[in-house]
């Protein structure tokens, strides 16, 4: 779909996509067809990236110059309202005069970002200005994630160590809660990739505002997205580090309950095994024995069992091992 805007005295203004206006400042790609794709390239002079070039990893084709233009490919994170975010990768592509956006994805930022632009809050008389609101509002979002990961992260640490019940409750509470860390570790992970791409993004375009001759105020903004950035992400590797901690702490929890059943096994075969050789000795079919013919071999037998099973029990639970 492509959208196009105009800046206007009260914002941006959506316009109908017939030719290509003059006035037009921000030009949008959300799952562009071949037609449109062609129609931004003919009228702009830059060739539109392809889905798979936006998803290769290397800094050499995430940013560059071409054509005088920039471009910048960052990992966004979107569908964050749901169980499990997903990340795309989105294309600025920056002229003299407009800023082109190509992505397969509809973060919310988009659209925070032109909630705020109608109410007057952000900038968006340059294509630099609406480069600077989306990233803007594409960093909130994340910092938002970030909060509801930590508060998930302190959620998982109460219930792994303040967790109650017997042995079978715990161990179906145990498979759920390794899930939920598997869950907020992958999260977490996905979030400082956005993060990092994001910086290196800023990190570029700090170098582009310089040679653009951008405002003073551009440039500002840009070292500040910056610093929010890199705050960002070393807090998202605390959070890394924690739930790597409760996953590992899980785990141990585990093993120890495995351990407990394990020893107990262990303790009942000791136990039982005196008497087991009791009644090994007594069921031999010799023909002399000599407690054969006595009226109390039956009783004795049966009581020397007991004894021989009771013996090591009262000395396991002397020694503190059950």
């Amino acid at each position: 779909m492509l959208t196009i805007y105009e800046t206007r005295e009260h914002g941006l203004v959506k316009v109908e996509p017939e030719g290509m206006p003059s006035q037009a400042v921000w030009i949008d790609l959300l799952n562009p067809t071949k037609t449109e794709e062609a129609l931004v390239e003919r009228e702009l002079g830059v060739l539109v990236p392809t889905r798979e070039e936006m998803a290769e990893i290397e800094a050499s084709s995430r940013l560059y110059q071409e054509s005088g233009a920039q471009f910048m490919t960052a990992t966004v994170l979107h569908q964050m309202d749901s169980p499990n975010p997903q990340t795309a990768a989105i294309t600025f592509i920056l002229t003299e005069s407009r800023l082109v956006t190509v992505r397969y994805a509809d973060p919310r930022a988009f659209s925070m970002y032109l909630g705020r632009a109608a109410k007057g809050d952000a900038a968006s008389d340059t294509a630099t200005a609406i480069l600077l609101g989306l990233l803007d509002a594409i960093i909130d979002r994340e910092a938002d994630m970030i909060e509801r990961l930590q508060a998930e992260t302190e959620r998982l640490a109460q219930t792994i160590f303040e967790m109650k019940g017997g042995a079978a409750i715990r161990s179906r509470r145990f498979d759920v809660i390794l899930k939920q860390i598997g869950r907020a570790g992958e999260i977490a992970s996905r979030m400082l990739d956005s993060l990092l791409s994001l910086g290196r993004l800023l990190t570029y375009l700090s170098q582009v505002a310089i040679d653009r001759k951008d405002t003073k105020r551009a440039r500002e903004q840009i070292k500040t997205a910056s610093r929010d950035v890199r705050s960002l992400a070393e807090h998202v590797s605390y959070l890394n580090t924690r739930i790597t901690f409760i996953l590992d702490a899980s785990l141990g929890m585990v093993s120890i309950e495995q351990n407990q059943i394990i020893k107990l096994f262990s303790v009942v075969a000791v136990v039982l095994l005196p008497p087991t050789l009791v009644a090994s000795i007594y069921g031999m079919n010799f023909r002399f024995m000599p407690e054969l013919e006595w009226i109390f071999g039956y009783p004795a037998a049966l009581l020397l069992m007991v004894l021989s099973a009771l013996l090591p029990f009262m000395y396991f639970r002397h020694k503190g091992w059950l």
